[in-house]
């Protein structure tokens, strides 16, 4: 594969991140204290963002540069955490690709219909995502990098499964029956919608590096409502499509490659399968992201040698204060069975999350 250098002012390439706890982490090395960011952590449990979002739609919020940017910053400000996650949501680039979609409070991503007949595909694969598009999504990452400092900023994206799983069912599911239905009624038209929704993903994915990200996330919701077969033929290699759009680029002397997480609940039968992922894709800097119901140390055994993300259980949050203490140092303890440790939760925060037991944890995780 053809590298791809970052411009000299990319925080990678400037120095600005590229020593970031957050980052060497992800290359397998041990900083001095281990980084900790949440999933969710720019969102609802906070009163600045609500106040701010107040009258303004889920994805409108994601679409205007300025504000997307102050509520990436919000919980950096607050909490103190090594990284900021970029405010967005996983139906952005079908949004900017011209589908109907909507954030129904309460509910979720909501289409305009289901798509689940071969001319249902072949209507949406028409569609392109048009560079331009992107714009307010490089715009809000430029202004939001610009007051981080040596903060690394990590790139969102979804997984193509939970997208094509979304569009085919229409609305959020349980079960995900009429996605498991399709991939293998129709594997011909199943495997055109994940090629289709991994390059929206990933064509996402490099605007927000491109723009100063200084790693990025493949976020995949429903992947473990998926047979490890399943997965393996019908899903990963459209993530390996979708991380590839990034896989090029490179930074500082050695020409090192952009680090990636990839991370999927209820995954815990997958993650060797996640893994292979962002090996195929190309990625030479990358962890595996694991949710509550895994142990860190039993997820090191089934990956020798492998950089992990996680794994705090989010209903802990709610728990007095000595029961959460304790289970963020035994994650932290079990934490050391791999070569670098990104503290996080095993899923993200709930909306009605005291901010200040967030705060609290970062305390604990920096203390020596």
């Amino acid at each position: 594969m053809k590298s791809t250098t970052l411009a000299p002012a990319h925080p990678l390439t400037d120095g600005r991140t590229s020593d970031a706890p957050l980052v060497q982490a992800l290359r397998g090395v041990r900083p001095s204290v281990t980084p900790v960011w949440f999933m969710r952590q720019a969102g609802r449990s906070l009163p600045e963002y609500l106040e701010v979002r107040r009258g303004t739609g889920m994805l409108e919020a994601c679409l205007r540069p300025e504000l997307a940017a102050e509520i990436t910053l919000q919980p950096v400000r607050r909490h103190g955490v090594d990284a900021a996650i970029f405010f967005s949501d996983i139906v952005v680039p079908l949004r900017l690709a011209g589908v109907d979609v909507d954030i129904a409070p309460g509910v979720g991503p909501v289409m305009d219909q289901p798509y689940r007949t071969a001319a249902d595909v072949d209507r949406l694969v028409s569609r392109r995502l048009d560079d331009d598009a992107l714009e307010p999504i490089r715009q809000a990452v430029a202004l939001t990098v610009a007051e981080l400092g040596s903060t690394p900023l990590i790139g969102f994206g979804g997984a193509p499964f939970t997208l094509a799983a979304y569009l085919v069912e229409g609305r959020p599911s349980r079960d995900h029956l009429a996605a498991r239905t399709l991939m293998h009624a129709d594997p011909e038209t199943w495997a055109r919608l994940v090629a289709w929704t991994a390059d929206l993903t990933g064509a996402f994915l490099r605007a927000q590096v491109s723009a100063g990200a200084s790693a990025v996330q493949l976020f995949d919701s429903w992947a473990g409502s998926l047979s490890a077969a399943d997965y393996a033929a019908r899903v990963a290699p459209a993530s390996t499509r979708a991380l590839s759009h990034v896989a090029d680029l490179r930074f500082g002397p050695d020409g090192g490659g952009v680090p990636a997480i990839h991370f999927g609940t209820g995954t815990g039968h997958l993650l060797p399968l996640m893994r292979g992922v962002l090996v195929d894709a190309g990625l030479t800097h990358h962890a595996v992201g694991v949710d509550y119901r895994t142990p860190l140390d039993e997820a090191a055994a089934l990956l020798p040698g492998v950089p992990l993300q996680g794994n705090v259980d989010p209903a802990l949050l709610a728990a007095p204060w000595p029961v959460l203490e304790a289970h963020v140092r035994d994650v932290l303890q079990r934490g050391q069975a791999a070569p670098g440790h990104v503290l996080n939760l095993g899923h993200g925060v709930p909306p009605e999350t005291d901010p200040t037991v967030l705060t609290r944890v970062v305390e604990l995780v920096h203390s020596p």
